[in-house]
């Protein structure tokens, strides 16, 4: 029979690497995508790049409602010298099954860029918030806010 100091001792260390293991798993995550964030003064459109780890697919801003993954979305903080016009732009995606989901969805795989094309009235920054949800072929992470700055200088 284990004793109850033995038993505190294996459940210590279970507790331990069960932390110890969502840790890497975040810190992992935070890794799969990198963003970049620009203006293109020429074409008077924010871009909004992202840099996907090999393996990682991102959803694309149209998903099939009822399928699962929550969809790529920009959400811009209301600021007076910059209008916003339309909606964010993204290159054609891969549609494909994806074995997540059990359906044909839209995504990308290693880099996209998104545009939202605006009218500024002088220079200044432009914050807002990406949420986003990556997969690979076996798992996928939660969704995940970010927060982003973008200096427009006209």
């Amino acid at each position: 029979m284990i004793s109850f100091d033995a038993q505190c001792k294996a459940m210590s260390k279970f507790i331990f690497l069960s932390f110890f293991l969502l840790v890497i798993l975040n810190v992992n995550a935070q890794e799969n995508v990198v963003w970049s964030y620009d203006y293109d003064d020429e074409n008077e459109a924010l871009m909004m790049q992202a840099e996907i780890a090999e393996g990682w697919h991102l959803y694309s801003q149209h998903i099939d409602d009822g399928i699962g993954p929550v969809p790529t979305a920009f959400e811009f903080t209301e600021n007076g010298a910059v209008k916003i016009l339309g909606e964010t732009e993204e290159p054609e995606s891969i549609r494909a099954y994806d074995p997540n989901f059990e359906g044909e969805l839209n995504f990308f795989k290693d880099q996209v860029t998104f545009s939202q094309k605006i009218k500024a009235n002088e220079s200044t920054t432009l914050e807002g918030v990406v949420t986003y949800m990556i997969c690979n072929d076996t798992m996928c992470l939660p969704p995940k806010d970010v927060k982003f700055t973008i200096s427009i200088n006209i």
